[in-house]
């Protein structure tokens, strides 16, 4: 496309996405994403233009996104159920991993052949995707990674960074940029403008509590604990729910490894141990005994102060990125019980005997 855009586009504002920029002209809006493993360099620009209206002469150096989009090749269930709030999960015509997708309608759509099941998103069907004809396709972006044959189809990619943004509300604000996608840009505004008020209004009431409990995350796995950094949006949201966590001065966005020893050392004493897992029973504190020893000699275990996920159950993974105002609501109910005394948790629950 030419250069040259002598208007100057209206910047929208936002207020906690660190890795998107967008900037709406006359003729077409303007999405900058940048790159979040070197912030110095842009990992994309798309230029979206009404797909009603004609092509303008000019545009900037970008990858042209007609909208509204209305056959998405969708790789995470996590924008599925998204979409599906928007009142757009028509607009979902082919999706990756389907035995991860937990949204019903999704499972519906593919069994009367509306949607298209291409595989593994680490390998999808090409043969599929092109049959599909999709006019933009949802991806998640990694470090130095390439999408292989899906690059040469011509199509949008329409890469997916929200998960790399170090605050809750940070990554619920793309919802933003997807609304737009799908000609839904009002709806989701209003969408997060009601996330945002709810997730403050819940965190303003946990900064007024006096004691912050300490919390322990996660589980031992194989011969590492990954711990959650203290930049990380969870370490963030333990912050955020009034308590102090046990391993927040460890200044990394993503996961750490640890050995049992570092973490039992200094997380022994944790008032609160928070753990999520996956099966189809919900794990009692027995299992947790017999799965590693050692873990009975956290105070949390010995005073039954353990609360678990069970994402086989629940839809952790599928709702609270871009409604982390929900899980905020459990933890507050975990950490400073007397807040919420009839609140029903909608993802943690006391580990059973």
């Amino acid at each position: 496309m030419q250069t040259g855009i002598a208007e100057k586009g209206d910047t929208l504002r936002l207020a906690y996405a660190q890795y998107l920029t967008i900037v709406k002209y006359k003729a077409f809006t303007q999405v900058t994403v940048r790159n979040p493993w070197d912030s110095t360099r842009v990992l994309h620009t798309y230029l979206l233009v009404d797909k009603r209206k004609p092509l303008p002469r000019v545009l900037p150096q970008g990858t042209v996104v007609r909208i509204p989009l209305e056959r998405m090749l969708v790789y995470s269930a996590v924008h599925c159920g998204l979409f599906d709030e928007l009142g757009m999960v028509e607009a979902v015509r082919g999706v990756c991993d389907l035995p991860y997708i937990r949204l019903e309608k999704i499972h519906q759509c593919v069994a009367e052949g509306k949607v298209t099941d291409v595989g593994s998103s680490m390998s999808p069907n090409i043969e599929r995707v092109i049959a599909l004809r999709p006019d933009g396709i949802l991806l998640s972006p990694f470090e130095n990674g390439s999408y292989g044959r899906i690059e040469k189809l011509g199509v949008p990619l329409i890469e997916c960074a929200d998960y790399m943004e170090t605050s809750a509300l940070g990554r619920a604000e793309w919802m933003r940029f997807y609304g737009m996608l799908i000609g839904k840009e009002y709806e989701s505004d209003s969408l997060f403008t009601k996330v945002e008020y709810a997730y403050q209004a819940l965190r303003h009431v946990a900064d007024e509590t006096e004691e912050k409990p300490v919390v322990l995350a996660e589980l031992k796995q194989g011969s590492a604990w990954y711990v959650p950094g203290g930049k990380s949006v969870t370490g963030q949201m333990y912050a955020d729910a009034g308590a102090c966590y046990a391993f927040g001065t460890i200044a990394e966005n993503g996961s750490v490894p640890l050995s049992f020893e570092t973490v039992f050392d200094r997380a022994r004493h944790a008032d609160y141990w928070l753990i999520k897992y996956n099966q189809m029973h919900d794990k009692t504190y027995a299992e947790l005994e017999r799965d590693y020893r050692p873990y009975a000699g956290f105070d949390a275990f010995r005073k039954r102060r353990i609360y678990g996920c069970n994402t086989a159950k629940v839809l952790y993974y599928e709702e609270t990125p871009f409604h982390p105002e929900r899980l905020l609501k459990d933890l507050i109910a975990v950490f400073h019980p007397n807040l919420f005394p009839n609140y029903e948790m909608r993802y943690f629950t006391p580990l059973s005997e």
